[in-house]
């Protein structure tokens, strides 16, 4: 994504590590502006330069449409389906009696009820139907389909009588609507899971002191360059807890009813406690709720007399007659609850909540275990007393909204949502089994057989691990092949659910790594398990009972012709035990099954490419080499499951495609060629008839001149045939790949044979093409800035399949990253490498071990591996009382020593990557991000402490403690300190009496590993495992396609059609996977960009602002995406004129990108040339310099010191020194700045002449200043006064025109203009407005560097 335009003219700033559109208007803006945009990596390059919607329109449909708050002031709105939102009244029972509210036609009636709920003044009602026209109105239906609905149409609320669920249902959400709920225990969300943090960023406390001179309002932050990450930023702060509305509220231990009081309508006894102290026990009936007269000892549910009498419809009128303070605190507890923004509040329905894998202090108050009675009441409150209410049939779910019609949007927006939801809920519910799996509380359905081949079924999910518990994948790895295998078959499940061919149908599929072992859960397909007749096969398609028998049934031929196509798999032959031919459209592995439901399922995808048959060659000729030595045979390649990925497999598609088109139009022009030499000859003997027939004389001028028309004649021709691009016919290019080569199939004739070897020959081409065009492409694309460089394992991974590179050839990208430019890329993925060996290790100790041993385990492994340091022989810590109750349990890993496990890693690595890792790797690795990058593979959650990994070095300068505002502690890396005071830098260290709030600070910790510690890490540092989870939900087709045609409208110069289908496409993902969704996040982060470009900053702010809290609630708090989300905003505010907000994002955002990375990414210049830029705005001039400073640093060390980048980063700093008042380091700066640009791009080129137009005017400023401070020290001495001849550097530097101004005869070659000029004349905002020449800012972006 290149950087959007910048208008408002800044100091310029170092080009981007990523494309910039060569536009003349891009580069222009790029020169004249100086803030760049973060990379995107999530946007398509090609698409860029959309507009937004306008004004009002933006700041009503996007900023405010989803915020959970009705303000719709016009009668009709635009709606994405296609039709205008109606106003409607909907006419309450009480007070205030009716509220206006705006509707979609085509929105179901159970979501107005919905939105109806949502309201303040109708939070009391749950339980009640709507009417139009006295006519009661079907819930399911859409609002359209009402009969004589139109614009300001009344709809009636009628309560209704309650029944026993719905009774529980009100009491839940009662309960959470006051605040009584305390936290759900949740098997699989974590510790803070969905937390946001965005709130906390800015806050009084942390913003920049005021400047007493006034100027720029506030300075930069005192960031340290070369300090330790700050964990504190991962932590929520400290806040005063939420009013208390009531005390408690609660089942009775009354309840049930009794049956002939059920009879009589009881449904439930509660017993709430009012914040005044006194207690009421409370009958639920079907009229509504009531208090009673029981007590504790006790029993009569009938009503109180007179004054007590109390009763209502809904509870809550009930507790606020009951308690005379309700109403205030209840108020309060709003109050309390919007001053957050929605989006951090708002329960995620529809997607993962993102769980951070440091949590604070479990004594702090917001991870502090709060007593709840009705905690343990949830279960029967939601789920009924048999659990049966959220028992569902996930198969006949999922079949039934793939068979909804989708011919018009309306049905696609509405089948889309359904289809997202379930898989929303049924990923829920597949993890928590999957747990309870792992942990072994869930009965197998075989307990006679092997751990390993036992199956369960929990919650109509079938569960069975991804382990070769039945021999299935003997010959491919064993477990290992197995459990890759299972990955695969998810993302081909999810692939299958993205094309939706229509007839074939797939199993909901979820696979969950927990504690070590990989559980794949499975809705059960209708005759999965049902025994056939003798002599039928179970499998209808594909292999059975491995590949001695085969099916062909031809009614699944065409729906798997279709797949087939879309994976570029051929049509070929398979053979079975007995050499009998079938021909199958996908991979004899892929199977059909037809289920009892006269459905056609497609089960086993994990083979829908073939094998990567080179790498398998790889492997087996280093096994030759090294067979001899018997160490070696433990660095065999785990398995051959190494399939190439779909993409590799269609971006060799297109290459071949292109192929295909250019030889076409070989043959084309061949072809007219071989017409127009047949033409000329004709011509030829024509004219040679002519000629005879007249006089020679005449005859031979005619002749050359006959000759000379017929020559321009047919060029004219033949440039116009060749001008013309015949059309290639793309009917005749086939294409396919056999997935089944290389797997021990064996064609019985010649011909078969033959063919073989053809598909052998062309899956080997694929693989080359891996090798030798995908990966040294995407290498050339980062070493050239084409792309943004990846940050840490998850970024990388979704770069290199993005362009269909396997994970396994980690390796082989470290030893093709030569040069400083990818160094960074060669830390990132060994780094990730490492990780991954871990992982792979951590999952053997852990497979079979008892929850309540694996925090023994984890940490011991976590100290062998980063606290070798700190404890050399690092013992388990294991509790013997829980050990003894498990007497045959294995625990190898208290075995484990730190070179034991430095072995592993390294055998490991090899043998999964093929890469030989150095011999200080463990010492070189950087130890927090390595534990950073463990935690997230494996689902730990640590509580937050100073991890000390090596004795020598102080806790503080492992992390840097924040303190209660948020201020970050250190010191400039160079050693000086801001000017004025500015700079806010104090030390742990110093005797400050701060008082300390109870519990937890918003620091990340109380504990701190001491030298007299045992280790690093204790078993009490791992407070929790989640599990980490992979779904086959697929993507929305319809939101991607509106936001696609919006882009291409807008570059079509469309700006209103592009505008609008922007916002419907913006609509679209919201209706279709709910607000809080990663995929909502990105098409905000998208959207902000494109209405930014266009200059609609308030809609950009806007939007980013949504992608950042989006982003750290379901992505995480310190991912790579909202890393870029935060510098995206930091550029939009800046735009915007408030710096100062845009500088704490920046510095928020280059302290995660400490965690994340480290020191030193590429792309952290751009972000630090930002942030100078801001500061220049602000006219904070010496602490812009050291900005610019630490961005050149890092420039020269990635691109080199004689690079055209670091040319453009003196130019920058050259002006910021002279702007602080350093003239002649400002000269020798630019000096550099001219000579480099000499060197590498020659003395005519225009950036070479900026920086000698700027070397000449900064030269003639510093003569002048040094001529000055001589004839000021003169007279002084005159005077019998003597000062050094060069002053020393004062904390706040003396602007420029001061210092030229202090001369009484200045010279006329010296710059007279003042301070405000110099900036305007650096800035280039000095030329004339209209002109479209570059003004004396920035070079521009020199091509490659």
């Amino acid at each position: 994504m290149h950087p959007p335009r910048v208008q408002d003219p800044c100091i310029s700033v170092y080009p981007p590590p990523y494309p910039i559109a060569q536009s003349e208007d891009t580069n222009t803006a790029k020169e004249r502006g100086g803030i760049v945009a973060p990379a995107a990596q999530q946007s398509d390059p090609e698409n860029s330069g959309e507009s937004p919607p306008q004004g009002d329109e933006v700041e009503n449909k996007v900023v405010s449409k989803e915020s959970g708050q009705e303000g719709h002031e016009d009668d009709q709105t635009n709606d994405p389906a296609g039709g205008a939102l109606i106003p409607v009244t909907i006419i309450l029972p009480e007070t205030p009696g009716k509220v206006n509210l705006m509707v979609s036609p085509h929105e179901q009636v159970h979501e107005l009820r919905q939105s109806i709920q949502e309201l303040p003044v109708a939070f009391q009602y749950s339980c009640f139907h709507l009417e139009h026209a006295d006519v009661r109105i079907n819930d399911y239906i859409q609002v359209s389909e009402i009969p004589d609905i139109g614009p300001n149409s009344d709809i009636k609320l009628i309560i209704d009588p309650y029944t026993e669920k719905e009774a529980r249902l009100h009491l839940v959400r009662i309960r959470e609507l006051i605040g009584a709920a305390g936290d759900r225990t949740d098997t699989i969300h974590g510790i803070l899971a969905g937390t946001s943090l965005f709130d906390t960023v800015l806050t009084p406390e942390s913003s920049p002191p005021e400047n007493p001179d006034g100027e720029g309002a506030k300075s930069s932050l005192g960031h340290n360059f070369d300090g330790p990450p700050n964990l504190g930023l991962l932590l929520p702060k400290e806040s005063a807890p939420p009013p208390k509305t009531v005390k408690s509220i609660s089942l009775s231990s009354w309840n049930p009813p009794p049956p002939h009081l059920r009879q009589k309508g009881h449904l439930l006894y509660l017993i709430v406690t009012t914040t005044e102290g006194e207690q009421f026990q409370i009958t639920s009936h079907v009229g509504g709720f009531y208090v009673n007269r029981s007590s504790n000892s006790k029993f009569d549910p009938s009503p109180r007399s007179p004054p007590k009498k109390a009763s209502a419809h809904s509870l809550l009128t009930l507790i606020d007659d009951i308690s005379p303070s309700f109403f205030a605190s209840f108020a309060r507890l709003q109050e309390f609850t919007n001053r957050r923004d929605p989006l951090a509040t708002f329960q995620i329905t529809n997607a993962t909540p993102a769980a951070p894998w440091l949590v604070p202090q479990l004594a702090c108050n917001v991870c502090k275990h709060q007593a709840d009675i009705t905690r343990s009441q949830e279960s029967y409150l939601m789920s009924g007393i048999d659990s049966t209410d959220t028992l569902r049939d996930w198969n006949e779910e999922f079949q039934s909204a793939r068979e909804l019609p989708k011919d018009a949007v309306q049905d696609r927006v509405f089948r889309e949502r359904l289809s997202s939801k379930l898989f929303a809920d049924y990923t829920d519910a597949a993890a928590k089994g999957a747990v309870l799996v792992a942990r072994g509380e869930v009965a197998p359905l075989n307990p006679t057989e092997g751990q390993d081949a036992q199956i369960f079924v929990y919650n109509n999910v079938f569960f069975s691990f991804g382990a070769d518990g039945v021999g299935t994948f003997t010959s491919e790895g064993g477990d290992e092949a197995a459990r890759v295998a299972t990955g695969k078959d998810v993302m081909g499940v999810r692939l299958v659910n993205q094309l939706d061919v229509e007839g074939i149908f797939t199993p909901a599929t979820v696979v969950v790594d927990y504690l070590g072992r990989r559980i794949v859960g499975q809705s059960i397909v209708p005759g999965i398990f049902k025994q056939r007749e003798p002599g039928e096969n179970q499998i209808d398609y594909g292999a059975v009972d491995g590949r001695d028998v085969v099916a062909a049934d031809e009614r699944f031929s065409p729906g798997f012709a279709k797949l087939s196509t879309a994976f570029r798999v051929k049509k070929h032959p398979v053979w079975d035990k007995d050499g009998k031919r079938f021909d199958l459209e996908g991979s004899v592995e892929t199977k059909g099954l037809l289920g009892t439901d006269g459905r056609k399922y497609v089960l086993d995808l994990y083979r829908i490419t073939p094998l990567d048959i080179a790498w398998l060659d790889e492997c087996q000729e280093d096994e030759e080499e090294e067979d001899e030595e018997e160490e070696d045979a433990e660095e065999k390649y785990p398995h051959r499951m190494t399939v190439l990925r779909p993409e590799l497999v269609e971006a060799y598609a297109r290459q071949k495609m292109r192929e295909y088109i250019a030889a076409e139009h070989e043959k084309a022009r061949n072809t007219q060629n071989e017409a127009k030499d047949g033409k000329q000859e004709d011509d030829e003997q024509d004219d040679d008839d002519e000629d005879k027939n007249e006089d020679e004389e005449a005859g031979v001028e005619e002749g050359d001149e006959q000759q000379l028309k017929k020559i321009n004649r047919n060029w004219g021709e033949e440039k116009q045939k060749t001008d013309e691009i015949p059309k290639v016919d793309l009917s005749g290019f086939k294409f396919g790949l056999n997935p089944d080569v290389f797997s021990g199939q064996t064609p019985q004739t010649d011909s078969e044979k033959k063919e073989m070897i053809a598909d052998e020959q062309d899956v080997r081409s694929a693989c080359v093409y891996l090798r030798e065009k995908a990966i040294p492409e995407l290498l050339n694309d980062l070493k050239e800035s084409e792309m943004s460089f990846p940050m840490d394992g998850h970024s990388l991974s979704r770069v290199l399949h993005k362009r269909g590179i396997n994970m396994r050839y980690l390796g082989k990208i470290v030893s093709m990253c030569r040069g400083s430019k990818l160094e960074a890329l060669a830390d990132v993925c060994t780094r990730e490498m490492i990780a991954r060996s871990l992982k792979h290790i951590a999952a053997r100790y852990l497979r079979y071990l008892p929850l309540a041993l694996s925090s023994a385990c984890i940490s011991h492994l976590l100290n062998c591996i980063l606290g070798y340091k700190f404890n050399p022989k690092p013992v388990a810590e294991v509790d013997q009382s829980v050990r003894i109750l498990y007497p045959g349990t294995e625990t190898t890993f208290e075995q484990v020593s730190p070179e034991s496990l430095r072995h592993e890693v390294e055998v490991e690595t090899f043998k999964r990557y093929r890469h030989t890792l150095n011999f200080n790797w463990q010492d070189a690795v950087p130890k927090l991000q390595l534990l950073r990058e463990l935690s997230l593979k494996l689902g730990l959650q640590l509580q937050s402490k100073n991890f000390r990994f090596d004795p020598d070095e102080p806790a503080a300068q492992i992390v840097a403690a924040a303190d209660e505002s948020g201020a970050i502690n250190g010191s400039h890396s160079n050693g000086q300190a801001n000017g004025g005071g500015k700079t806010r830098v104090e030390s742990n260290s110093t005797g400050g009496k701060k008082k300390r709030k109870k519990g937890c600070e918003s620091s990340p910790v109380n504990a701190v590993a001491k030298p007299g510690s045992m280790a690093t890490f204790s078993p009490d540092d791992i407070v929790n495992v989640v599990p980490i989870i992979k779904d086959s939900a697929p993507r929305s087709s319809l939101a991607e396609e509106a936001l696609e045609a919006g882009r291409i409208s807008l570059a079509q110069n469309q700006t209103k059609l592009g505008q609008d289908l922007l916002l419907e496409s913006l609509s679209l993902h919201e209706q279709i996977y709910g607000i809080l969704h990663p995929e909502v996040a990105r098409v905000y982060h998208q959207l902000s960009l494109l209405y930014f470009q266009l200059e609609e900053k308030e809609a950009a702010i806007e939007l980013a602002r949504k992608a950042i809290i989006v982003a750290e609630r379901t992505i995480g708090i310190d991912s790579e995406e909202t890393l870029l989300n935060y510098l995206n905003l930091s550029l939009f505010l800046h735009q915007a004129g408030d710096s100062d907000s845009a500088l704490s994002y920046a510095q928020h955002a280059l302290e995660m990108w400490k965690i994340i990375f480290g020191a030193n990414h590429p792309d952290s210049v751009t972000t630090i040339n930002n942030a100078a830029v801001m500061l220049q705005h602000l006219k904070a001039y010496h602490e812009s310099r050291l900005w610019f400073e630490e961005s050149l640093r890092i420039c020269e060390k990635v691109f080199g010191k004689r690079s055209a980048n670091s040319a453009t980063l003196l130019f920058q700093l050259a002006q910021a020194l002279a702007l602080d008042g350093d003239a002649s380091t400002a000269v020798s700066r630019m000096r550099d700045s001219y000579t480099i640009f000499k060197e590498e791009l020659g003395a005519d080129d225009k950036n070479t002449k900026e920086a000698e137009s700027w070397l000449h005017q900064l030269t003639q400023s510093a003569v002048a200043i040094r001529k000055n401070a001589k004839e000021i020290e003169a007279r002084r001495l005159q005077a019998g006064i003597r000062f050094p001849t060069r002053s020393m550097p004062s904390a706040t530097p003396a602007p420029i025109s001061s210092t030229v101004s202090s001369s009484q005869d200045k010279p006329a070659a010296v710059d007279q203009r003042s301070i405000d000029e110099l900036l305007k004349f650096i800035e280039g905002s000095d030329q004339k407005k209209g002109s479209k020449k570059p003004g004396r800012g920035n070079p521009k972006r020199r091509g490659k560097a």
